[in-house]
């Protein structure tokens, strides 16, 4: 990391706010972000339910400016999972290319990862991505848009630097 970002984890999982679920996938998130540098503001456990996941989000970036959220859990097809609705709700913008090499990756190991609902998306400076909620899902996508996250972090926060990869040294041919 260039600069310290800051970050939030938000599980979302109606067992793990219950107590009857370990927050592993959190665990594994704070440990990944602290490795590369993030200082984690916040981690916390909330149930499947939009409004609490908006309101979240809308705290954690209105309020308390984090850089960085990441989510876990609630992006499959059960009745439950609400994590893309409430997504949709508070970005002001999508990052499919974050998305896309996400489930591209987990194809590579699962089947199951066609039926991702996962986004990335701004809101005002702040990046937002949903990962899967097993452990396993979310330590193999947070590593996929690790080589990007640095370069997408300083451009929100206002970096004017030129976004060319500086080692490209002739032009691409077409």
């Amino acid at each position: 990391m260039d600069k310290q970002f800051t970050a939030g984890i938000l599980t979302i999982s109606d067992k793990g706010a219950a107590g009857k679920r370990k927050d592993e996938s959190g665990d594994v998130v704070a440990k990944m972000l602290e490795e590369q540098g993030f200082l984690i503001m916040r981690k916390k456990i909330i149930p499947d339910n939009r409004q609490e996941i908006e309101d979240t989000l809308i705290e954690w970036i209105d309020r308390e400016g984090f850089s960085f959220i990441v989510t876990s859990g609630g992006t499959g097809l059960s009745p439950t999972d609400v994590t893309p609705q409430a997504m949709e709700k508070v970005i002001d913008y999508e990052v499919p290319g974050m998305a896309e090499a996400m489930r591209a990756a987990s194809l590579k190991k699962t089947p199951h990862a066609m039926i991702s609902r996962a986004m990335a998306g701004v809101r005002k400076s702040s990046l937002i991505i949903n990962l899967p909620g097993s452990p396993g899902g979310a330590r193999d996508n947070l590593s996929v848009v690790f080589p990007a996250l640095n370069h997408a972090l300083l451009k929100l926060s206002g970096d004017p630097s030129d976004c060319a990869i500086q080692s490209v040294k002739k032009p691409l041919l077409v």
